[in-house]
């Protein structure tokens, strides 16, 4: 059985008194130990247990991450060769962890486990904090589907990556599109079919970093998301909103939590989980929203508006948060409730209110598409180009100018 334990060597300490982390592998009456590149005091090694104790300081957390995923990669490989009755040098593992030398295995792996290990990977950077709940949700979900389609239409429980033709990438595709169900609805839309196939693409990446496969049978995949406009509120439909009131308490709830949205741009994950410790103020004294997106982990630094600020004070001390918690189950239901009442005809979802920042509240008041971008936390501009196709305000303002001249 392989045993992996980790050591540190005191007496290699640097100049800030942090020891080297080891690694020592053992198998059958053989090990070998190699360096894992981290650091970390005596005392706080000690400590910690070896860090198997509870982790509060963010350094250790990052830490104790890099070692379980050593510890992954290298059990990966090494049963990786046991299943192909390979001869089992643990020296060699270490050479193709470090990139010095390939361990040569005929590649036999299904393509089930390497979403197994994915998803066990991911599930780690999810408690640790770096990946969303939400997000591993969604890989446990396509592979789900794959799994289902080998079932119905293979009568298989798994198939070797290497057997994935683009026959089988065409027939997966049709039987999400017209043939899979879920809670009663048969077929996927395209554009989640292509979402999913991003994940299965993701995950293919993942056998290839590992060197577990030698191809991504899923980048054949040539499909391509319909883009559709963006559901926002104008800036009338949303003072109809400020301006009700509403007598049921869960109603004005949803209400603020919305507008809080609105005038902030933050999605529903992000919004829930911010709090006092994301309030910061500048030098000029203006207050601003600091915090990393949790699906991107790209920082969305947001200057809090009056709207906001009053959203802030109103339930400030009632929570732990800045807005209350509630689902987006909820939240959306009583969303289009609030949508009769201040005869707003758009399907109301809490998304909707990101998409207003965007359009109506940022760029339909000339902040520049970069500035806009930088506070949504889009990984690039291209994200948010999408807003100002949707909004068409450099159009207007060209055609007025124009109007103008012509006058």
């Amino acid at each position: 059985m392989l045993k992996i334990i980790y050591f540190i060597k005191s007496e290699k300490s640097n100049a800030k008194d942090e020891c080297p982390i080891y690694a020592k592998i053992s198998y059958q009456g053989k090990s070998i130990t190699m360096s894992t590149g981290k650091y970390i005091t005596k005392d706080r090694w000690q400590f910690t247990s070896n860090l198997r104790g509870s982790l509060k300081i963010q350094k250790e957390k990052v830490i104790k991450a890099t070692l379980d995923a050593l510890s992954m990669l290298f059990e990966t490989k090494f049963n990786l060769l046991l299943k192909n009755n390979s001869i089992i040098n643990l020296n060699d593992i270490k050479s193709d962890i470090l990139g010095k030398k390939k361990v040569k295995v005929k590649t036999k792996i299904g393509v089930m486990e390497v979403f197994d290990l994915h998803n066990s990977d991911f599930e780690r950077k999810v408690k640790y904090g770096e990946r969303s709940p939400a997000s591993l949700q969604k890989y446990r979900r396509a592979k789900d589907l794959v799994k289902l389609f080998l079932r119905e239409k293979y009568k298989i429980d798994n198939i070797q990556v290497e057997n994935i033709t683009g026959a089988f990438i065409y027939n997966l595709e049709s039987f999400l599109k017209y043939e899979s169900t879920f809670k009663g609805k048969i077929g996927i839309q395209n554009n989640s079919v292509v979402k999913y196939f991003k994940s299965f693409q993701t995950v293919g990446n993942f056998g290839l970093k590992l060197d577990l496969i030698s191809n991504n049978p899923f980048s054949k995949y040539e499909g391509k998301l319909k883009i559709k406009d963006a559901v926002y509120l104008t800036q009338d439909e949303l003072n109809k909103i400020e301006a009700k009131s509403f007598d049921v308490e869960r109603l004005e709830k949803v209400k603020d939590i919305f507008l809080f949205s609105c005038y902030t741009g933050y999605a529903p994950i992000d919004a829930e989980h911010l709090t006092a410790a994301n309030l910061i103020k500048n030098n000029s004294g203006d207050l601003w929203i600091i915090a990393d997106r949790i699906k991107t982990g790209i920082r969305a630094n947001v200057p809090v508006l009056p709207v906001v600020n009053r959203i802030i004070d109103k339930y400030s001390h009632l929570q732990e948060g800045l807005i209350p918690k509630i689902s987006n189950q909820k939240m959306n239901a009583y969303l289009k409730e609030i949508a009769d009442f201040c005869g707003i005809h758009k399907n109301l979802t809490w998304y909707v209110a990101r998409h207003t920042f965007a359009t109506t509240i940022t760029l339909g008041n000339g902040i520049k598409i970069e500035n806009v971008s930088a506070m949504m936390g889009h990984s690039n501009i291209k994200q948010t180009q999408h807003y100002a196709k949707v909004l068409d305000s450099s159009v207007i303002d060209d055609m007025n100018k124009l109007k103008t001249k012509y006058k």
